[in-house]
């Protein structure tokens, strides 16, 4: 028995994504790839952000946050995967279930929430800047990074609360790669219809909104920057909005393909590579997106280089 749940299920087996031993090889290196890549990638913007004066601004300030938040996201998922490709017996206790699920809708939630503060961020860059520093300050930077982070917590906690009052009698069997919640709804012996309604309202509030939001921000900013006059002008500030754009199609198109699903919730491999794409993809790719698009890192990093090869 699970203590404080009328539960009978100890532990839980992952189907994955595969049940073909060659293809789980081939997978485990694939995934263990771009886990590396990621952890790479994200604390190297952590980091030349963080040491460079000239990244000390309220964009760099949220991208920071986001490359650590990417780190725990896929840090959450991709360990547990790599092992299961390599056991016989694919099984993950209860707790380490539900916890999984939970870390990963509170990550999930502040992302969401993240993305929206670091829109607002190029909203005002792009029109008020001559205002910019003195609406992004220090000060409001913190608290839309707090709220972010609260917000996720809470989005959480919510989806936990009921979650844990369901009875877990049987079959154990998930199909998916790790414990995500709707796919845990499935197996749940009771009535799980408010939990369903609860995690579609979580994803109206946590999701929805922010991208609503999201929207008006850059009908402002395209409307901000068709009034430029120069094409050079024009061209810069769209790209200054290009990679968030990039990050945000990324992120909420599988989002809203996996939690605004109204009705009877089944895990299908569509469902499974959604899910692949903004648990471990995603977290891979901002970094490079972000670096790729973006002079200032890229001279940031030539400059650590160059320091590197003096001191040598």
């Amino acid at each position: 028995m699970v203590p404080g749940n009328s539960s009978t299920v100890v532990e839980f087996i992952l189907l994955g994504l595969t049940s073909r031993h060659d293809l789980q090889i081939l997978l485990f290196i694939i995934f263990l790839t771009c886990y590396i890549v990621s952890i790479i990638a994200n604390m190297l913007i952590i980091w030349i952000s963080y040491i460079h004066p000239r990244l000390h601004t309220p964009m760099y300030f949220f991208l920071r946050n986001l490359s650590f938040l990417d780190i725990c996201y896929t840090s959450c998922v991709v360990p547990r995967m790599l092992i299961n490709f390599l056991s016989v017996k694919k099984s993950i206790s209860y707790k380490s279930c539900v916890s999984q699920m939970f870390i990963h809708m509170c990550l999930g939630g502040t992302e969401c929430f993240l993305l929206l503060s670091m829109a607002y961020d190029r909203y005002v860059a792009i029109c008020s800047p001559l205002h910019y520093t003195n609406i992004m300050n220090p000060i409001l930077c913190i608290n839309l990074a707090t709220i972010s982070w609260v917000g996720g917590l809470i989005n959480a906690i919510v989806n936990m609360v009921y979650t844990l009052q369901l009875p877990f009698c049987g079959p154990n069997v998930v199909n998916h790669f790790f414990c995500e919640a709707p796919t845990l709804l499935e197996l749940a012996c009771a009535d799980t219809s408010l939990n369903k309604t609860i995690l579609f309202f979580c994803a109206i509030v946590v999701a929805v909104v922010p991208f609503f939001f999201i929207l008006i921000t850059y009908f402002n900013i395209l409307s901000s920057i068709l009034k430029i006059r120069t094409a050079t002008g024009r061209r810069k500030a769209f790209s200054t909005c290009a990679s968030h754009v990039i990050v945000v199609t990324l992120f909420y198109g599988t989002i809203f393909f996996m939690y605004l699903r109204s009705g009877n919730i089944h895990v299908s491999n569509q469902d499974k590579m959604a899910t692949l794409l903004y648990s471990v993809i995603t977290p891979m790719l901002n970094p490079l997106i972000y670096t790729l698009r973006n002079k200032d890192v890229k001279l940031a990093v030539k400059e650590t280089k160059r320091k590197k090869t003096v001191t040598e």
